[in-house]
């Protein structure tokens, strides 16, 4: 039995680091290299735009245009998700992917000249364009880990888990790289002058051509395949029966349970950019404290993506992880709301950072345990669970930006752990039932 383990986890290993592989048509990326160049691409981006994004609330504060500009662009990304599944099948994952970065591009060109006629037009064509992006990634990273699965006879879960924590561990980095450049730019200087808002955002948009370029250079990939026959017999009863018609996402029992993690994975993502960024880090820290403070998170959420990712072996040990991301977030929040208040000193100072590093190592667990599920759940409908799923995340990230500006603290503090206790439940209660069915297994 232990041998076996062996010989499968070598399997899995030498095309993780293969750079490439022989076919038919000649020498082709490998899988895992696909995912490598992803994850490469999403680090440029985002180390771009993450760190714009964390300073919206306090840059941007002339009639809440930052607040409200976010606001809009989750609320436009939540219209687009709708139409998100059948463009990304037009165009292709990676012409989603490729389409998607030109809105995060224009929305930082829009912070050099922020204005309502320049900020509200680029939020709502990033609504539409990140709607792409996002169902885009998942469709294709979910496609490389199912291939991969199937080439080397592995457990699909156990490599989404493993592509997914490597992806998301680079995409939590990018909260380290970003917002470090943002406090070596801003520098002291605690209300962000326009000079270095304008340096940047130029340095900003250089990472993001870097990001696009990258993101042409990904392969094409073949997802109108049949990819089932991955699966051992034990996981079709539940989750892949192809003899009954295919359930649309929005209709099906496991998407109603998991949605009210996914809407909380989104309230608690809009809560750091908008909420911990300007009530907690900015009155001890300041402007430029933001980008150390998200970089302390970023580094956690690395951490914690690979960790995850890695650990992932089946519903239960999913279950333990997603349980013990909720556990400490819920630590977070109960001493905020009870106990916090902003102070002077070497403690007062500590106090954001140590809040965002725990706040991130539960970020990082759910984001890698939520998109290896859809992944693996949704596997002949992936498109559509993807945009479903990040509809749930927009519509609530939205609701965070839009009530922030006029909504308390506490206030916000007490909605997030209401929603996170619903969420833990239905999760849990999801989890017993594919137990007791007997249809899942990573």
């Amino acid at each position: 039995m232990g041998s076996r383990r062996d010989e499968e986890e070598q399997a899995a290993a030498v095309p993780l680091l293969a750079a490439a592989y022989p076919t038919p048509s000649g020498l082709r990326r490998s899988h895992a290299g696909d995912v490598h160049l992803l994850s490469a691409a999403f680090l440029f981006v985002f180390s771009a735009y993450l760190p714009t994004q964390n300073l919206q609330s306090t840059l941007n504060t002339e009639g809440n245009l930052g607040a409200v500009s976010m606001g809009i662009l989750y609320a436009s990304f939540t219209v687009f998700t709708a139409t998100a599944a059948a463009v990304v099948r037009r165009l292709g994952s990676r012409g989603a992917l490729v389409v998607g970065t030109s809105g995060y591009a224009l929305f930082i060109l829009a912070n050099l000249l922020p204005t309502w006629y320049t900020m509200v037009p680029a939020s709502v064509y990033l609504g539409f364009t990140s709607s792409l992006m996002w169902v885009g990634q998942g469709t294709y990273l979910t496609s490389a880990a199912i291939s991969h699965a199937t080439e080397n006879k592995l457990h699909s879960g156990q490599v989404l888990g493993r592509f997914n924590g490597e992806f998301w561990g680079m995409f939590a980095s990018t909260q380290v790289t970003g917002n470090l450049i943002s406090l070596v730019v801003l520098g002291n200087d605690k209300d962000g002058g326009a000079a270095n808002k304008n340096l940047l955002f130029t340095v900003f948009l250089g990472c993001m051509v870097v990001g696009i370029v990258l993101m042409c250079l990904l392969s094409r990939r073949d997802e109108s395949r049949a990819e089932s026959d991955c699966h051992e017999p034990h996981e079709r009863s539940f989750l892949h029966d192809t003899s009954r018609p295919a359930v649309t996402p929005l209709a099906d029992p496991r998407m109603l349970l998991l949605a009210p993690l996914l809407a909380y994975y989104g309230l608690q993502k809009a809560f750091v950019w908008a909420v911990f960024t300007k009530s907690v880090v900015t009155p001890v820290l300041g402007v430029a404290g933001v980008g150390g403070a998200m970089a302390v998170y970023g580094a956690a959420g690395v951490v914690s993506s690979l960790v995850a990712g890695r650990l992932t072996s089946g519903l239960r040990s999913s279950t333990f992880i997603v349980s013990t991301g909720a556990v400490l977030q819920a630590g977070v929040l109960l001493w905020l709301l009870l106990f916090y208040s902003p102070m002077d000193g070497l403690l007062g100072s500590a106090a954001p950072l140590v809040v965002g590093a725990v706040w991130g190592v539960g970020d990082g667990i759910l984001n890698t345990q939520l998109s290896a599920l859809i992944g693996l759940l949704f596997e002949n409908d992936k498109e559509a669970a993807f945009a479903l799923g990040k509809m749930w995340q927009a519509a609530a990230t939205a609701a965070v930006f839009f009530l922030s500006p006029s909504a308390t603290l506490q206030g916000m503090l007490a909605a997030l752990a209401a929603a996170l206790v619903v969420a833990v439940a239905a999760f849990l209660f999801l989890s017993l039932v594919i137990e007791r069915s007997h249809a899942l297994k990573f």
